[in-house]
């Protein structure tokens, strides 16, 4: 298996990645405690369609639905006997996807977290991790995924459990973690303790970072916290648009597409290689982060006073790495919504 994601690493100053799944799935009929992955078999077509909108909008990389596709989660569906074969056609469905776009697309296979704690907390333990992960990525890659995509993980027990899977299937692999607590994922992990993770795994991944958390500035801080790390492998950055809100029943994000535009060029001058986005991040969202990061000369690297006035004030006072615990403050600067 060619590994084009490497190859695209190599060659390209920056790679965009996709928006929101559950978000697009949710505005096509998908309802709230269903399992997305059994579309894959009931709904082809749709996720088809969500494959290409990201492609027709510029992404480099899509996500297969997959995310919650190990058998821990597929359990609460009654499906954990299906898991490789959902796993697969997602793949499949991406790969018809890829290769029909007439241009270099990477097909992602999204490998979320499997819901369960792990040992000493919890009742998961490392084999059983690494066998639910395993079975996934086995699946993924005979739908002809060109790399796995750990993502929102949250211990590192269960980012290391994935990154041996990964070796297992023979897959390259990126990952990211979700830092949602104050800086910190919700395990405690920051974004310094993350870049020294990754580099000790045996199976080291192509790309690391952040996905989903809070907002855009919040990433953006972790981005800044990699950078400051030192270590030099490729960052992903892929925030949420905007905020959560509640809105008539609905959850809704107030991120704009103008908003998310900078937000891609801020991610990039950071030092980010592959920007996405994740909740509430569409493909008009992802068509205008397409055509500022294409129009949009590098800058410098932004300060956090520079992310705050462009994107909106941090939902804490640190993010950990400065030895501080979690402070909460009031949100300070101006978002564009």
């Amino acid at each position: 298996m060619s590994n084009r994601l490497q190859t695209l690493l190599e060659t390209r100053d920056w790679l965009m990645a996709d928006g929101a799944t559950g978000t697009t799935l949710f505005n096509m009929g998908l309802q709230s405690g269903d399992a997305p992955e059994l579309w894959n078999e009931d709904h082809p077509d749709r996720i088809a369609e969500l494959y290409r909108g990201a492609v027709n909008a510029g992404s480099d990389i899509f996500l297969t639905n997959s995310f919650g596709g190990t058998r821990a989660r597929l359990k609460l569906h009654d499906a954990q006997d299906r898991a490789f074969d959902l796993n697969r056609i997602a793949a499949e469905i991406g790969r018809e996807v890829a290769d029909a776009s007439g241009r270099e697309v990477v097909v992602a296979g999204s490998m979320g977290p499997t819901g369960e704690i792990m040992v000493p907390m919890g009742p998961l333990t490392h084999e059983a991790a690494v066998e639910m992960f395993h079975e996934q990525a086995e699946g993924l890659k005979a739908g002809g995924a060109d790399v796995c995509w750990v993502e929102t993980i949250s211990a590192p027990e269960e980012y290391a459990a994935a990154a041996e899977a990964c070796k297992l299937a023979g897959m390259p692999w990126c990952g990211t973690m979700s830092f949602d607590t104050s800086g910190r994922t919700m395990m405690g992990v920051t974004s310094a303790a993350m870049s020294d993770l990754v580099e000790k795994l045996d199976h080291k991944p192509l790309a690391y970072g952040a996905n989903c958390g809070v907002g855009a500035s919040d990433l953006m801080r972790t981005v800044l916290g990699f950078r400051a790390s030192g270590n030099e492998r490729p960052v992903i950055a892929k925030g949420n648009a905007g905020i959560p809100k509640y809105v008539d029943g609905h959850i809704h994000y107030d991120g704009t597409p103008e908003l998310m535009a900078r937000y891609a060029v801020l991610a990039r001058d950071a030092g980010a290689k592959i920007i996405g986005g994740c909740c509430g991040t569409q493909p008009v969202h992802l068509a205008a982060m397409r055509k500022a990061l294409e129009g949009t000369p590098r800058g410098a690297v932004p300060s956090l006073e520079q992310i705050a006035e462009e994107l909106g004030g941090f939902s804490s006072g640190s993010d950990g790495t400065d030895g501080n615990g979690p402070q909460r403050r009031e949100r300070t600067g101006r978002r564009r919504s």
